[in-house]
């Protein structure tokens, strides 16, 4: 369940291994790839080539995929145990991670995935995003804390040659954004940003990129990452270089700062400010609080402080963690027994952290702890590969297939085409399945 780089790497592990099997992917969205297609920001291409490797796994035979097909709601555990002799989750995480402090609530106040969902052109989410402060926040401290304050602080015209829906567009020309707060509770050593996608926010020739020096401190604890990290040495030692340079004069604001925590959003009716606390570093790389505290006027608030994964019907979740309880990839029920035929990959179960390519190595564990228990995986009641399909459409769900995606995949790039980019995306859920399914018999 889940066809995005977890679930197809997982079948790609599994093809390699048993060329005889058969692997069904099945997706709630119409069409594949899931973060990759709603996670990435649209200015990241190089990210989103990874569809290429993703597509060469769906083309092999042996695959099919089923997208528009929800499970709990359209196909249940029993459903695909009937079909089949084992079931592999791999949903991902999608949700706003909860941050605990007074104000968080108010309008004008979002979770960063939403904000990415909309501008990536997820089908479930509102086609509106107000974009009406001149001044905003971004709390985290991680590669989604910098996608979110580049997409506020670049201009719509920036962003033209990606594949962003004409109603994205819209929303970021008409956006008062000019100026953009990051703020991270430790210090730039513990910033959790990659060395790339750091400097690629000082490439707009609209945003200035300012780092306050007072921000850049280090103790005993941050000099030893950054002597055993190299990734975080290449992400300091940029920041220190922009924390020395003199401001240029590109019309938006972007400013990184270190060392302060936050303590509550501000306002009455809607946000008006957030308050933090200055932290200081304790010399272990850990940071504890001043007492001093900071008031910052801005209109909108966006938390990038981790995504969670869903629980899924009948399913067992530990939800301290957001993850699916396992053993290498096999499922455990609440009194640590194994799932017959039950397994897990990705974010679902290793909490979302790691790039994507991290997924492979993941998938692999799960595949392997699989083929271990071959011998013992009770065989499918209806293995007849048209069985599912059947189901399916005696339950009325209009699925989408992958051969619906390839005409998905060139009606977008069409759209594109006319408009001199290479894509545009289909955004609304209908329209996306009327397009897939235009071929079908």
């Amino acid at each position: 369940m889940g066809a995005g780089p977890a679930g197809i790497y997982a079948a790609d592990n599994l093809l390699k291994a048993e060329t005889s099997c058969e692997v069904d992917l099945f997706e709630r969205l119409p069409a594949p790839f899931g973060l990759v297609r709603y996670g990435v920001a649209p200015d990241h291409p190089r990210i989103k080539g990874i569809v290429n490797a993703l597509h060469n796994v769906l083309d092999k035979p042996g695959v099919r995929l089923f997208g528009n097909v929800e499970f709990g709601a359209d196909i249940k555990l029993e459903d695909l145990r009937s079909f089949y002799d084992a079931v592999i989750f791999s949903t991902g995480a999608d949700a706003d991670r909860a941050l605990e402090i007074p104000g968080i609530e108010l309008p004008g106040s979002y979770g960063a995935a939403d904000f990415v969902s909309w501008y990536d052109g997820h089908p479930d989410v509102s086609r509106e995003w107000p974009l009406e402060a001149e001044s905003v926040a971004v709390i985290g401290a991680g590669n989604v804390a910098l996608d979110v304050a580049r997409i506020l602080a670049k201009t719509a015209d920036e962003l033209l040659y990606t594949e962003i829906p004409y109603n994205v567009y819209q929303g970021l020309a008409a956006s008062k954004v000019r100026e953009v707060h990051v703020f991270g509770r430790r210090g730039p050593a513990q910033a959790k940003f990659t060395p790339l996608e750091l400097r690629e926010l000082d490439h707009s020739p609209n945003v200035e990129v300012i780092v306050d020096p007072e921000d850049i401190e280090f103790d005993d604890g941050s000099v030893a990452e950054l002597r055993s990290n190299r990734q975080a040495e290449m992400v300091t030692k940029t920041l220190q270089e922009w924390a020395i340079r003199e401001p240029g004069d590109r019309p938006n604001r972007l400013y990184l700062h270190f060392l302060h925590a936050p303590d509550e959003v501000l306002g009455g009716d809607r946000v008006t400010g957030l308050r933090t606390e200055r932290m200081e570093l304790d010399g272990t790389g850990n940071v504890r609080g001043t007492g001093r505290y900071r008031e910052w006027q801005v209109g909108q608030v966006y938390r990038a402080v981790g995504y969670l994964s869903a629980h899924l019907p009948e399913i067992p979740f530990d939800h301290r963690n957001g993850t699916i309880p396992h053993e290498r990839g096999r499922v455990l029920d609440m009194d640590g027994q194994q799932l017959r035929g039950v397994y897990t990959t990705g974010w679902i179960k290793r909490g979302p952290v790691g790039l994507i390519g991290h997924t492979k190595g993941d998938a692999l564990e799960t595949i392997t702890s699989l083929l271990e228990d071959r011998q013992g995986l009770v065989p499918a009641e209806e293995p007849d590969p048209d069985a599912v399909e059947q189901f399916l459409l005696a339950k009325g769900c209009e699925y989408t297939t992958w051969d619906g995606w390839r005409q998905l995949d060139g009606h977008e790039r069409e759209l594109g085409a006319a408009r001199g980019r290479e894509r545009i995306k289909v955004v609304e859920r209908a329209e996306m399945v009327r397009v897939s399914q235009t071929l079908r018999p």
